[in-house]
């Protein structure tokens, strides 16, 4: 397989750069101006400028999974998500995410999915949102729906998350936890849309598209993202 070029935000750290150039090659272009699978990201929630963080640390509550939080932190390297398919449809690096595609994403430094379900979140008692799974893989539980605008999930564009089960819509409504995890906002599903719910593509490394050479293998259905 061919090396893949990555356009690089200019906020990612060097060291999460340098990790991700030791995978997938030296290549960088300039940043794209949409969303594509494969790429590493940084969602903000756009009314309350708090971006999508997990970290090592289960609810008291609830279903007892990794808990999903809002930090206003630019730099921390726990909010850094993998955009993949889903188990049934494949999502090739460097493809350009549809409106109205099914994804996953998968939290890089603990390999958990963004997932959803009907317990209720401990501050606000909406839909609880975790992270789960092991190395990437969960179930069903797991899928979003990427609901946008235009054609493409394009990153100056705010756009939602419909978790594709329960029907209700990542969002983020300002309530905060006290320690150890202080400060951090509470991170929940609900059933309508709303300004709570919009988010944008922030820092990270975009996959471009690239070629397949004739002949090569597409290693893109194993789940070796990151």
């Amino acid at each position: 397989m061919g090396i893949l070029d990555c356009a690089v935000s200019r906020h990612t750290s060097p060291t999460f750069l340098l990790y991700l150039c030791c995978i997938f090659g030296p290549s960088l272009g300039t940043e794209l101006s949409f969303v594509t699978c494969g790429s590493v990201i940084k969602l903000l929630n756009v009314k309350h400028n708090v971006r999508l963080h997990s970290h090592d640390v289960r609810y008291g509550s609830g279903s007892g999974q990794q808990s999903v939080t809002g930090v206003m932190t630019i730099e921390d390297s726990n909010s850094y998500w993998s955009v993949r398919g889903t188990l049934d449809t494949l999502c090739h690096r460097g493809t350009p995410v549809k409106c109205g595609q099914d994804i996953r994403l998968t939290h890089v430094n603990t390999g958990r999915n963004l997932h959803s379900h009907y317990f209720a979140s401990p501050l606000s008692s909406n839909q609880e949102v975790s992270a789960f799974g092991d190395d990437g893989e969960g179930d069903h539980l797991d899928e979003w729906t990427v609901q946008c605008g235009g054609s493409v999930w394009k990153r100056e564009e705010a756009v939602r998350f419909r978790h594709k089960p329960t029907d209700a819509f990542l969002s983020v409504t300002g309530e905060q936890y006290g320690r150890p995890i202080n400060g951090q906002r509470e991170v929940h599903a609900m059933a309508d849309p709303s300004q709570h719910s919009l988010w944008k593509a922030m820092e990270g490394v975009f996959m471009k598209p690239s070629e397949i050479p004739t002949g090569s293998r597409d290693y893109s259905h194993l789940h070796t993202e990151f």
